[in-house]
């Protein structure tokens, strides 16, 4: 096992776009909207159905970036409407690279903190399951049924002196039906995610912003996700306990949990990616229709 220890960097020595390079895995969750609501600003109105948005979270490990590298998890609260598309809103962003930290609580507004991430590769024969999402997988040429090696990534979160457990995410091998086929990655693809951010004690101000994405996207078996370890054993720690403990005086850390353990609906994997971000834009509200609009370029 090897640690991603803090690293010191000299700062982001060149101005927007800002371009980041490595690989990323993509988990879309069904999170309980009125946990959403915890993060989400009022003004916003949440994607909701049945009680449940869309969120989730995106891990990724940047080999090169304007700190070289460094290792994200971007906790997902949910999506919120913003005609005529919609947003994702952070809950929590964590980065083993305090200038990225500094970086995205000043600029962007994000609940940046920075975070320690421990990988390991493992050894493991699932039993086989058949559930609609697998036999897609199966259909497109994969055998979600066989893997047998998993890389277990444990993330801490550091406050102060202090280190936390936030959880550990278990990706699986996905190995492909043919021999012939074990370098696809999946097709070249260019999409967008835009976000909003800001209201924090860092920036208060409402923000948004887009990553623009080009990489080989497939769809992959979901990562299972196990709640802070070290105050829990190795069993996964029961959603309603996790609100009702004493891990931190933060809150907010407990809800954060509740949706990495909330039930997954989707998971991409990007390789070969290439994110740009550009600065992001100055956001306010019209009172009247109560419709959120960019205001230019923040700086």
């Amino acid at each position: 096992m090897e640690d991603s220890k803090v690293q010191l960097s000299s700062g982001y020595a060149m101005g927007p776009p800002w371009l980041f390079k490595g690989s990323a895995l993509y988990q879309l969750h069904l999170v309980k909207a009125e946990i959403a609501r915890v993060f989400i600003p009022k003004e916003f109105k949440i994607v909701e159905a049945f009680g449940y948005t869309l969120g989730g979270f995106f891990l990724a490990r940047y080999d090169d970036s304007p700190v070289a590298k460094f290792d994200e998890l971007v906790v997902i609260a949910g999506t919120v409407w913003n005609p005529p598309t919609s947003c994702a809103w952070a809950a929590r962003v964590l980065v083993n690279n305090e200038e990225a930290c500094r970086h995205g609580r000043k600029e962007f507004g994000l609940p940046s903190n920075v975070g320690i991430f421990s990988e390991q590769k493992c050894a493991e024969v699932r039993v086989k399951s058949k559930n609609m999402y697998n036999c897609f997988l199966n259909m497109i040429g994969f055998c979600p049924n066989s893997w047998k090696e998993h890389t277990e990534v444990k993330i801490s979160e550091v406050n102060d002196s202090n280190i936390m457990s936030l959880c550990s995410i278990s990706i699986p091998y996905l190995e492909p039906k043919l021999h012939s086929d074990d370098r696809w990655m999946g097709p070249k693809i260019k999409m967008s995610l835009p976000n909003f951010s800001g209201r924090t004690i860092h920036n208060p101000l409402l923000l948004k912003y887009a990553c623009q994405l080009e990489c080989r996207m497939r769809p992959v078996m979901a990562a299972k996700v196990s709640g802070p370890t070290s105050n829990y054993g190795e069993d996964e720690p029961d959603v309603d306990c996790l609100n009702n403990s004493k891990l931190t005086e933060d809150k907010t850390l407990n809800q954060c949990i509740s949706i990495l353990l909330s039930k997954p609906v989707l998971a991409l994997e990007f390789n070969f990616l290439k994110m740009q971000v550009n600065a992001p834009t100055l956001v306010v509200f019209h009172s009247k229709n109560n419709v959120a609009e960019d205001s230019g370029d923040f700086s």
